[in-house]
């Protein structure tokens, strides 16, 4: 054992490199490239209720929701791209909601452009709207 001892003394990256490091996530947040900052901020704020957690000078911004964020970035997105997942259906970010019937409701009301209606799936209820850049953002409530 003395053996064992010295080699972990006399080289003390190999005591190191064993000893396990553990790490989590502790929050994530998306980053959408936006064609003009202040409409996409406006949208999120006024239609689907974000705030603006932060701004950093005229092309960077995070919004949040529910503890949950985010970024806008200002910069070119690619419309074709956006067109690409529109016709596949391929969403953006999928925002998992309690009551998603009401927040659909509402969305409506504030004439949120709806992709997919509110249906229901084998996992649970969602629908998808479209933001000002083209963005899918599917909202569901899990079963």
């Amino acid at each position: 054992m003395q053996w064992l001892k010295s080699i972990f003394f006399n080289h003390p990256e190999i005591a190191i490199m064993n000893t396990a490091i553990h790490s989590a996530i502790k929050n994530m947040s998306p980053q959408l490239l936006v064609a003009d900052i202040d409409r996409s901020i406006e949208f999120y704020r006024k239609q689907l209720g974000f705030e603006v957690g932060f701004r950093y000078q005229d092309f960077y911004a995070g919004i949040v929701k529910d503890g949950f964020s985010v970024h806008l970035k200002s910069g070119h997105p690619s419309y074709q791209e956006r067109e690409n997942k529109r016709e596949n259906g391929d969403l953006d970010i999928v925002f998992s909601v309690q009551n998603v019937e009401d927040l659909y409701k509402e969305y409506l009301g504030k004439a949120v452009e709806i992709l997919q209606p509110l249906c229901d799936t084998p996992y649970g209820k969602e629908f998808y709207i479209i933001d000002p850049d083209g963005y899918i953002l599917a909202f569901l409530q899990e079963l």
